[in-house]
């Protein structure tokens, strides 16, 4: 997958999907696979245009708290079959009208016979053009459009500002049905304190990127994938007010592994469900009895998710 951070002409015809496709859950994989689908089916390119900020980050100085890292977000998209992706700096079109995007960038650079995007797509200065109105301007250049109709979960459409919600409050079944996929994190380790190992419970930290969402601080089940196998994990994420820690970190213990030092290897933790919210205990003995348990609760989790 070729990604661009200028807009460049494509040099041949493309099927592009417009967004900024944080978290790319489950109504985004729809509007992606839509472009996707058309570019096999007519020999385009399959194509994203995404941006490298969000918008609200520009536009109201709002701090990034987005669901997945750059990343993951590009891993997911090349996963898709996608294999162009214009990632663009927000900044740099914030200015450019409704009627510009289309001649100049949609038309112009991607060289789009077809564009798909949501029912709440927005585009232009001042988000003045809207989804379902970018048919009657493409139509001018001989562009299809397709406007994905919402996705609905419980009565509401699936959004990003939904599962960031879910994620706050702890609520992460709901957050991985949203996505259509597990919640977390593929993160190098780092070196921790290493209590852990002196409590017989070795653990693995990883820092938070900048950027990201934070979950509720508390003790979650987790499916923990260390170089290509699959284990249970009690996965604790927060400030750890026992033994102290002014950064929040993501503290895992991984029972059933042996496989010697993780130290400097990306794992990938993806969460299963809350178990306990994160609390202070009264000494490092009653911290050791309560990893203890929640390593048994993680494990009937964990194994509930395999059935």
């Amino acid at each position: 997958m070729k990604v661009l951070t200028e807009l460049v002409r494509s040099e041949k015809p493309s099927s592009v999907a417009l967004g900024y496709f944080d978290g790319v859950h489950r109504g985004h994989a729809a509007v992606i696979s839509e472009a996707v689908q058309c570019a096999k089916e007519n020999g385009y390119i399959p194509a994203v245009f995404t941006l490298l900020q969000s918008p609200r980050t520009i536009l109201k100085g709002e701090k990034s708290k987005n669901i997945i890292t750059l990343d993951e977000k590009l891993g997911i998209l090349e996963s898709m079959g996608v294999e162009l992706v214009y990632l663009i700096d927000f900044a740099g079109i914030k200015d450019i009208t409704a009627e510009e995007f289309v001649r100049d960038i949609i038309y112009g650079c991607f060289n789009a016979r077809h564009a798909a995007c949501g029912f709440n797509y927005h585009f232009g200065a001042g988000a003045k053009g809207h989804g379902f109105e970018l048919g009657e301007m493409c139509r001018k250049y001989n562009i299809g459009v397709f406007a994905r109709q919402r996705i609905t979960m419980g009565g509401s459409p699936i959004s990003s500002t939904r599962i960031r919600e879910c994620i706050i409050r702890g609520d992460i079944p709901s957050a991985n049905e949203m996505l259509g996929r597990l919640y977390g994190f593929r993160l190098p380790v780092v070196h921790g304190r290493q209590l852990g190992r002196k409590l017989g419970t070795p653990t693995i930290n990883q820092e938070f990127p900048q950027g990201l969402v934070l979950p509720l601080f508390g003790v979650y089940a987790a499916s923990v994938y260390v170089d290509g196998k699959e284990y249970y994990g009690v996965t604790n994420i927060g400030i750890k007010p026992t033994v102290g820690s002014d950064q929040p970190l993501m503290e895992t213990w991984i029972p059933d592994y042996c496989g010697g030092e993780l130290y400097g290897k990306t794992v990938d933790i993806r969460l299963l469900e809350n178990i306990r919210e994160e609390r202070k205990f009264s000494d490092i003995d009653a911290l050791k009895e309560e990893i203890i348990r929640n390593g048994k609760k993680a494990k009937e989790i964990f194994l509930k998710y395999k059935k």
